[in-house]
């Protein structure tokens, strides 16, 4: 087997973490591991396979003889340094938006488009995380029947905006709950115990830049340009794990039976859809969870071709940082 000099940078963040930890998990194989950051973060220390690695500061020359770089560090400094990396001969996996609606760089997920990766230049896009578990999902139904029409309302968790995040709604749910005051600092209003149908910024259509994402990530995943997509995103009080409400409409018919089993053996999706005794697809499960789960799936009253989906994934993990690592298996898997 042959080994990898591996590079993660934005490393202390939270994906860049989960990358570690999945790295570990999966025993990919690494020769050696280079943990990289800002210059701030630089010197602290993070265990990976029984040994303490300290973080390097990303400079110019950090990706010299480095094979695989995952990067989790935003478009700026993905941007930046993902040329320079790939121009080294480094292969790039950015998991920021800077290189997602780039025509030259693939946007993966295995599940789905692997031999896309096979297209890439140096430099391959890991999609948004409310992307991934909504592709996974309809990856099946597609290619069985076909998709006209999506409408897509997201719940989105907190760990999604990062650490300063989950400590903000912490703080203010403590607060809340003393009587006492605070003042929001990283989302416009207050998160803890409500909802904001605002993530990211507010292009001039009226959607978010969050929304537009799904749209378009989507039909670039699909390669797709024709199916129907309006989509509202929501930030909700909960620290890990997004939801998605999806209503679809299919190009052909299908049973609900049918469709149901098609999700029962669609790679990367868990069935869970058993309304009757309470169990359906939950936040607080997808934190044990890498399987994107799918549930509450039930036909249009009024229409054949419609249906209703609630999907729930992990964010931080298949949502972010296992899509990343699964991405870098499939590229080494081609060199076999």
């Amino acid at each position: 087997m042959k080994y990898y000099k591996v590079a993660v940078l934005g490393a202390t963040g939270l994906v860049g973490r989960e990358m570690i930890k999945i790295l570990e998990e999966r025993n990919f194989p690494i020769k050696q591991l280079k943990l990289l950051a800002s210059n701030r973060s630089a010197g602290k220390k993070i265990s990976f396979k029984g040994e303490k690695l300290q973080v390097e500061s990303c400079n110019e020359s950090s990706f010299q003889n480095v094979d695989i770089a995952l990067f989790s560090a935003g478009n700026e400094a993905g941007k930046y340094f993902g040329k320079i990396a790939a121009h080294n001969g480094t292969l790039v996996i950015d998991n920021s938006s800077a290189f997602r609606m780039d025509k030259a760089v693939p946007l993966v997920v295995p599940e789905v488009n692997a031999a896309d990766i096979l297209n890439h230049n140096g430099i391959i896009a890991n999609p948004n995380c409310s992307t991934i578990q909504l592709v996974l999902v309809l990856k099946p139904i597609y290619d069985e029947v076909g998709i006209n029409r999506l409408v897509i309302s997201t719940y989105q968790s907190v760990s999604g905006t990062g650490k300063k995040a989950i400590q903000e709604l912490l703080e203010q749910s403590e607060a809340i709950l003393s009587e006492s005051g605070f003042q929001p600092k990283i989302y416009p209003h207050q998160i803890a115990f409500n909802v904001l149908p605002h993530i990211d910024k507010f292009e001039n259509n009226g959607y978010t830049r969050e929304e537009m994402k799904l749209i378009y990530e989507t039909r670039k995943i699909f390669h797709d340009e024709d199916i129907k997509i309006t989509a509202t995103t929501v930030r909700v009080p909960v620290i890990i794990g997004h939801s998605e409400s999806v209503y679809l409409e299919t190009g052909q018919n299908i049973l609900l039976a049918d469709l149901k089993q098609l999700m029962n053996i669609a790679p990367g999706v868990k069935l869970v859809d058993d309304p009757e005794n309470n169990i359906y697809p939950l936040p607080i499960i997808s934190k044990f969870e890498d399987e994107v789960m799918v549930g509450r799936i039930r036909q249009d009253l009024d229409l054949n071709n419609g249906f209703n989906l609630w999907i729930v994934g992990n964010n931080l993990r298949k949502g972010a940082a296992l899509n990343a690592v699964q991405i870098a298996e499939h590229v080494i898997n081609s060199f076999k």
